[in-house]
Formats: C-alpha cells, structure tokens, sequence
C-alpha cells in the first residue's frame, strides 16, 4: 500500500526538514522525485542522495520568472505537487512589520500560488494529479506572537479548498496538512540563536505546548503526506488533516 511507482513528484522545499522527509519517503516507495530548493545545490546534493530517480533544481518560489524556469526544465508529466516551502516569523500585529508580512505572503502564499500555477496545466491535460500544500494548526487556532505566519497559512487552506473544488471535474485531488510543532533544523537554529544556554529549557516548553508532550518528527508529517498522496487516498479531496499531537481537541 501507498506506494508511488510511476509517479513523479514535485517537493518545494526538499533541502531540509519536512521537505527532505518527504522527498525520502517519497522516493523510497517508488516516486521519481523532483526535489525543488531555493539552494540550487543542496536541491541537486538532495536528488543524488535520493538516487537515479531523482532530480534537483533551485528555484526561488517567490519569484515568478524562476518558477516558470523550473517547471521548463522538469517538463514532462507532473503527478504530484507537494509544496512544502516556507518561511517563519514571530511577532504580534504591533510588532511585524510591512517588510514582514511582504515577505511571508511572497513565499507562503505567492510561492504556493505560482507552484499550483505551473503545475496545474499538465495535471489537467493527463486528467488526474494530486496536489498537497503545507498550511498549519495556525491557519485555524489562535497562537501568540504568529500574526503574519498564521495569515499566510489561513490563505493556503483557503487556496487549497478553492483548487480542490475547481479542478474536482478534471480529476485533480488537492488537500493540505496541517502540523503542529515539529523539530526541524530550523526550530534547532531558532532556539540556539535566540536561547543561548537554555535550549534544553526551551525545546520542553516546545514539547509540552503540544498534549501529547513533545513536537512532531518530519518522517511523521511525510508518512501521513505519502497516503494522501498515494492511489489509496483517491477519495479525499478538499480537506486540512491536523498532525498536531491533540493541539486542536484535547488542550
């Protein structure tokens, strides 16, 4: 079950954390995989780490142009579009700025935008495809000090259930998953550089806001998005899975 031979995949985002998770999993259950970074070579070092069926690319999510450039050169048919990059920032409505909230709706929300853009055309014409977007617990709860972060998650979901329902007749699925905290490198790089001494303080907090007691691990989030991606889920379209350790129900 779950396995993708045949299909090739598109990951935003498969330099590091959630994305790589995905990319591996991906591809050890037989996806071709497209391993899509904004580091050009920590995309191809990925892809070749991954194996003969596997390829790399840089491109800037943000930026129109690139994404035009990087579906040119993945050409060919795209089964699967997983778009997993993204950027954080903490700060309250007071304390993020105009440069702030620019800045995370030109990845987050834009990136995905232009992502689904590219790779809806090739989806329609071979009347099927599967798209999976990473949103977040905060495109639904209330979390201190994420106003801009939880503005461009709200909009993922929102654009997810919109291309879900649009794309329903041409045998396109889009869903989108939703974690909690998961320990990545860059809750490693966030912690040490603004906790210094207290990172082992820091990460219990981190745990304990979840009730299930500790973040979420990336082979986790990538274990629930190889389903939904896979044949076996070809019933699911239009929904936001919650992969929150009992953040939304049980607090």
């Amino acid at each position: 079950m779950f396995r993708l031979d045949g299909k090739r995949a598109v990951i935003t985002g498969a330099a590091s954390g959630i994305g790589m998770a995905m990319a591996e999993l991906f591809a050890a259950n037989g996806a071709t995989v497209v391993a899509v970074d904004l580091d050009a070579e920590k995309a191809e070092t990925t892809a070749k780490r991954l194996g003969v069926y596997a390829e790399g690319y840089g491109c800037d999510v943000a930026d129109e142009q690139s994404v035009m450039r990087c579906f040119e050169k993945i050409g060919g048919p795209v089964d699967i579009l997983v778009n997993s990059a993204g950027v954080a920032h903490v700060g309250t409505l007071r304390s993020t700025t105009v440069a702030d909230m620019d800045r995370l709706y030109a990845v987050n929300v834009r990136g995905t935008y232009l992502c689904m853009k590219a790779a809806i055309e090739p989806m329609v014409k071979q009347g099927k495809g599967v798209i999976l977007n990473l949103a977040s617990i905060a495109a639904t709860s209330g979390l201190a000090d994420r106003f801009a972060y939880s503005m461009t998650k709200g909009a993922v979901l929102s654009m997810t259930l919109s291309v879900a329902k649009d794309y329903l007749a041409s045998g396109v699925r889009c869903n989108c998953v939703s974690p909690a905290r998961v320990h990545t490198p860059f809750v490693d790089g966030f912690v040490a550089k603004n906790y210094p001494g207290r990172e082992a303080e820091k990460f219990a907090e981190l745990g304990a806001s979840q009730p299930i007691g500790r973040m979420g691990k990336p082979e986790e989030i990538a274990a629930l998005a190889l389903y939904l991606c896979s044949d076996e889920a070809a019933f699911l379209t239009g929904c936001d899975y919650p992969i929150d350790g009992g953040y939304f129900n049980l607090r």
